[in-house]
């Protein structure tokens, strides 16, 4: 058994090297094409969108490091497999060395902005593995040798913790160009927020929700980052980050939200954009007629398919280059995202972007809309209640219910909120900059002991009322009714 426990433990420790090695020379040349990164990509896009729902749904944030640390545990799983067998007959290293090669360098092959660099990696740390498992389970360490095999797992060890350590300094060391990024202050500022919005209003960036597909956060430089516009245009336009930040800038207070929000879920959030608006920049480019979708592309990959109208009928549609007073942070799209009042995440707000095609819908589907998700991507109107939790157990007498309602580019112009099935009490709503953004809201109830359930419902500036028929996010976004349950005391 010790010696079935010293040859797993072979395996793993050759394909942690290897994979340490390959996440080296992806940091210092191509991040996105790391062995882990690149598997992990195409089981995202293989995925099915119930799947992946339930992830966003379930994990939230912790989709993509349980994603990794899976794929890493089915690597070691394999990997130990390998050293087992690998003892007896050798043949079984190189094959399975050749297995993991190919598997990483297709899944490499696979990804929207694969090069001929991009299987590299994988297949390095491939052949790696492959060389240390063939040391480490050489003749001269016999099963019961255990000071010879205890110094090359040692060896091993220190060469992929050094290694691995290594490629996590460059990639933060690099990140820093974040910091040295001098904005320029906005030609059209905010309007402060009204005295009445109640603390809470604007969402800290650092609590500001993330749901993308990016398995490790592209680092762009942006001394070389450059944007280019074409597709049906009449003058093909390509700006560096300094000429875009020449333009004029504006600044407004804007509600972004994710289609994958159940009802009263966190996937949303306010935050003060600053960036270029987007239409005179295709002006500048000259739309032709018959485009009706900007397609945004990401540096990673990444497609987002806008309907143009969103893009020039006046709203603040931007490229944004900052959030709450500095540089947009690295997971919200640094150095430059797009942004689409009224517009879900998936229909308008492509981060790290780096081009913009002008094209039709029936010529093109953004990754989104070819798995099925809705194309145009509006909003729809949408409350919440924050105050009390669910199952909370408030005392007896009156009681804040708050909370916060939104329909962006339509506005809020009632909330309300009914206690056990009961008729619908109006809410104060506190004031908002614009339509852009969510509205806070909050009604005293006068509580009685017992358990009730407490529903709220909006109505947008068009007189539309919230519906109170459910449905999945999926393919357009969720509909119903927040309703919570507490108990008085």
């Amino acid at each position: 058994m010790r010696a079935l426990l010293r040859d797993a433990a072979a395996g793993v420790l050759a394909a942690g090297l290897g994979i340490a090695v390959a996440e080296l020379l992806a940091a210092v040349t191509r991040p996105g094409a790391a062995p882990l990164i690149v598997v992990g990509g195409a089981i995202i896009d293989a995925t099915p969108t119930a799947v992946k729902e339930f992830a966003v749904r379930e994990l939230g944030t912790y989709d993509k490091p349980v994603l990794l640390g899976s794929v890493g545990l089915v690597l070691a799983l394999f990997a130990a497999a390998i050293g087992v067998l690998g003892r007896r007959r050798r043949i079984v290293v190189v094959a399975g060395a050749a297995l993991l090669g190919v598997a990483g360098a297709t899944a490499a092959l696979t990804r929207p902005t694969a090069t001929v660099f991009t299987p590299f990696p994988s297949l390095l740390a491939a052949v790696i593995a492959g060389a240390t498992l063939w040391w480490l389970l050489r003749p001269a360490v016999q099963p019961g040798d255990r000071r010879a095999f205890l110094r090359g797992a040692l060896l091993v060890a220190g060469a992929a913790v050094l290694t691995e350590a290594g490629a996590q300094i460059f990639t933060r060391t690099a990140g820093r160009a974040r910091t040295d990024l001098s904005l320029p202050a906005p030609t059209s500022p905010a309007k402060p927020l009204p005295a009445g919005a109640a603390p809470g209003f604007t969402t800290a960036s650092a609590d500001f929700y993330r749901v993308d597909t990016a398995l490790t956060v592209p680092r762009v430089d942006p001394d070389t980052w450059t944007l280019r516009v074409h597709g049906m245009v009449t003058t093909e336009l390509k700006l560096t980050l300094d000429e875009l930040l020449r333009r004029p800038l504006i600044e407004r207070d804007i509600t972004l939200n994710c289609v994958s929000n159940e009802v009263g879920g966190p996937y949303i959030g306010t935050a003060r954009w600053l960036g270029v608006p987007l239409a005179p920049l295709l002006a500048e480019a000259g739309v032709r007629p018959g485009a009706d979708q900007l397609v945004a592309r990401s540096v990673e990959g990444m497609t987002i398919g806008t309907p143009l109208a969103t893009a020039l009928d006046g709203r603040d549609t931007m490229l944004a280059v900052a959030m709450n007073g500095e540089p947009l942070r690295p997971e919200h799209g640094f150095p430059v995202r797009m942004l689409t009042p009224g517009l879900y995440g998936y229909a308008g707000a492509c981060k790290w972007v780096g081009e913009l095609e002008l094209t039709t819908f029936a010529a093109f589907d953004a990754y989104w809309v070819e798995r099925g998700w809705a194309r145009p991507g509006t909003v729809r109107t949408a409350s919440r209640i924050d105050r009390p939790r669910p199952f909370a157990r408030p005392a007896a007498g009156p009681v804040t219910v708050a909370g916060v309602a939104w329909a962006q580019r339509r506005g809020i112009t009632k909330v309300e909120v009914s206690v056990d099935g009961g008729p619908w009490q109006a809410a104060e709503l506190r004031p908002v900059p614009s339509i852009d953004t969510w509205v806070q809201w909050l009604w005293t109830w006068n509580a009685t002991p017992g358990p009730h359930s407490l529903s709220v419902r909006a109505t947008d500036g068009t007189g539309q009322v919230q519906t109170d028929a459910r449905a999945t996010p999926f393919p357009s976004g969720a509909t119903g009714r927040h309703t919570i349950t507490v108990t008085v005391a």
